[in-house]
């Protein structure tokens, strides 16, 4: 599965929600996996879409899910155009546990859970969301991560949130058990949601060796593991997030950069700066004064 990995992916922020016009992007996409979750809703066109073993034919107002780890690949029917919504996202991203009326929804177990389930179906036909709007949110989406505007990663969640659970009933009407949301997490299994860990404790000075020891792992093969799971080694992926989340303070607050050093989790203001003009090309403060010009 590693050759397949996708490298390039254009997954640099938590969420991502875009449209892909095959008349424009470079297509096929050919065969590859990601540590991410993919969810896909046709606009135009009809499509072939592979996923592990099956073979999906989607057409316009059809929704697909990839779940992580999956192998994945997309082709038009004959010379026809696509263009479909995209929407990426990390499930560790998402909070431990979402509490309402109806129970509990541990959304990274339950997905995990669903790989290879037969009553947890991918595709959704266009008939079986007509009192869904899932063509607005996707459309929602892309406009909060086009504008970035103050808290749109939290309405990204809801977004997110909304069509996972959409997809949790329908599941529940073929049988699929989600009251195994809470089971025990085997030993073996712990590294599949430390990526919560890391962003639940994101300011607190994090080891790698403790990360591994939460795992009940050893420190290489935890490296390893982590590496083959996520593409990146975990050091770079906490830098990432503590990253993302100082770009957000950046946009939407006037602190001042020890603060935000400090509340991401950087061991001082200069390794913050250095990260973040390795990532940007900027300063922090360039970055600011750019998206507050920008704003005007």
């Amino acid at each position: 599965m590693n050759s397949l990995f996708e490298y390039t992916d254009k997954l640099n922020a938590p969420y991502e929600c875009f449209v892909f016009d095959t008349s424009v992007e470079q297509f096929p996409v050919q065969p590859h996996w990601h540590y991410f979750m993919e969810i896909i809703y046709m606009i135009e066109g009809t499509a072939i879409m592979n996923c592990d073993e099956q073979t999906f034919v989607v057409e316009q107002g059809d929704m697909i899910l990839f779940l992580p780890h999956q192998i994945h690949s997309i082709y038009a029917v004959a010379n026809i155009s696509l263009k479909y919504y995209v929407l990426k996202f990390d499930m560790g991203q998402l909070s431990f546990a979402t509490k309402g009326m109806g129970g509990e929804i541990h959304f990274p177990s339950l997905f995990r859970a669903a790989k290879g389930n037969p009553e947890a179906v991918l595709m959704f036909r266009a008939e079986e969301m007509k009192n869904f709007p899932a063509e607005q949110i996707f459309e929602c989406g892309c406009m909060e991560m086009q504008r970035q505007d103050y808290g749109y990663r939290m309405m990204m969640k809801s977004y997110i949130s909304t069509l996972l659970t959409f997809v949790l009933r329908c599941w529940r009407e073929n049988g699929f058990d989600t009251d195994q949301s809470f089971a025990e997490i085997s030993e073996d299994e712990n590294i599949y949601y430390i990526t919560e860990y890391i962003d639940g404790h994101i300011q607190e000075a994090l080891k790698v060796e403790d990360l591994a020891k939460l795992c009940n792992m050893s420190y290489s093969y935890f490296a390893k593991t982590f590496r083959e799971l996520y593409g990146q080694s975990c050091k770079k992926y906490i830098e990432f997030v503590r990253l993302c989340k100082a770009e957000d303070m950046l946009n939407f607050t006037n602190q001042d950069l020890s603060y935000i050093s400090q509340e991401t989790g950087f061991s001082d203001c200069s390794h913050f700066i250095k990260a973040f003009k390795e990532k940007h090309g900027v300063t922090p403060r360039k970055y600011r004064e750019r998206k507050n010009a920008e704003k005007s």
